[in-house]
């Protein structure tokens, strides 16, 4: 006999599995593609480079073009250094909220829609509802594009994808782009005394640090105001930074990582190739003293913004759902960009608070659970229309 879930307890399962960005998300997706299967539902997976990771994708009902895709990340973020009152991978309850890592970002989501799958097979649909699960959103939504590569060349059209990143079940129809970037300067060791003829790498990645700074100043003092976004203007941030062996040493060596957040009518990859410009100009200036010296760019990974759209098929949709006529955007990244990108008109609409993510003590309120659950069940009876 095929299990059945309520959500509360398809989000205690989800919990249970400690699907860190670091760790394999195999056994959760193991556990989804049981529980499918013995529905009936046949489901795929992608896997990455390792073999340790793997999104999974599944269709549910006719294969006709039309449908809607629900789409979530499985893995969540670390709990090393942040002070839990409560087991972090035990789902716990306590004056109507649901406390555990994952609650809200996003297996809230996850689980509404997992444990409708039953309503689902039961009603008869005449448009599919297509499930898309990735791994590594939380590390620069790398898991997502091979995934949706496979879902618009394989299943049939569809007219919309939610994703359902927390927002409280109120329409989000943009966010801003991210590009993730490791810098490591390669400079060259002389004494202090001598600095003339060696490359602190130290330095040398503070005046790319500086014209960061300098940049995001412009762009504040540019920016637009109505834009909708909190700040509106495309950001530079490093936010960690290594190098140097002595006092009296130029350093041989820096790493810093950054992001970039880009407004949405702005181009991640233009202002990839802007930092790598000034990159190449401070490369030529230090290699004028010391050949040897470089600096290398590594991109992390890319998140393009998503855009809001004119008379999207993927907002109607859910304002139908949910009678909400209002319009948000956030500043933060999310996979709906690349469904965007790729043909499918999409929008953000999920369980939960933002402000919940990532923070110890995370939680979902029952309430939420609740509302997604009536989403889910709305969007349903949608598709038999």
């Amino acid at each position: 006999m095929a299990d059945h879930y309520t959500a509360r307890q398809m989000l205690e399962r989800l919990v249970a599995i400690p699907t860190i960005s670091s760790d394999s998300n195999l056994p959760l997706i193991d556990f989804v593609a049981d529980y499918l299967t013995q529905h009936g539902v046949e489901t795929h997976r992608t896997y990455d480079d390792t073999g340790t990771k793997a999104s999974l994708h599944a269709l549910i009902g006719p294969p006709v073009a039309g449908g809607v895709i629900l789409s979530g990340h499985t893995d969540v973020v670390p709990v090393e250094g942040q002070d839990w009152t409560t087991d972090p991978f035990t789902l716990k309850e306590r004056n109507g909220k649901l406390y555990g890592r994952g609650t809200c970002d996003m297996k809230g989501f996850v689980a509404t829609a997992l444990a409708a799958v039953p309503d689902m097979l039961n009603a008869n649909l005449t448009h599919p509802i297509m499930l898309a699960l990735s791994y590594d959103e939380e590390v620069g939504c790398l898991g997502a594009p091979p995934m949706i590569d496979r879902i618009t060349a394989e299943l049939p059209a569809a007219r919309a994808c939610i994703v359902g990143e927390p927002s409280m079940m109120k329409l989000v129809d943009g966010h801003k782009g991210s590009i993730g970037l490791n810098v490591h300067v390669h400079g060259f060791e002389v004494h202090s005394s001598l600095v003339h003829t060696g490359v602190s790498a130290v330095m040398t990645a503070a005046r790319l640090i500086t014209w960061m700074h300098d940049t995001m100043q412009a762009n504040r003092a540019a920016a637009p105001s109505d834009t909708g976004f909190e700040p509106p203007w495309t950001t530079l941030h490093a936010g960690i930074i290594h190098g140097g062996t002595a006092h009296n040493i130029t350093a041989k060596d820096c790493t810093f990582v950054i992001d970039i957040r880009v407004a949405p009518h702005e181009s991640v990859d233009e202002w990839e190739d802007r930092f790598r410009a000034k990159a190449a100009e401070l490369e030529a200036e230090i290699q004028q003293i010391r050949p040897e010296a470089s600096i290398q760019i590594e991109r992390r990974g890319r998140v393009p913004g998503l855009l809001p759209e004119t008379d999207g098929a993927a907002e109607a949709l859910v304002r139908r759902l949910t009678g909400d006529n209002s319009t948000e955007k956030v500043s933060y990244g999310t996979e709906g960009g690349q469904f965007q990108e790729r043909g499918v008109s999409t929008v953000i609409c999920g369980p939960g608070s933002i402000k919940q993510a990532h923070q110890p003590d995370e939680f979902l309120s029952l309430e939420q659970l609740a509302e997604g659950e009536r989403f889910i069940a709305r969007l349903i009876a949608e598709l038999q229309d």
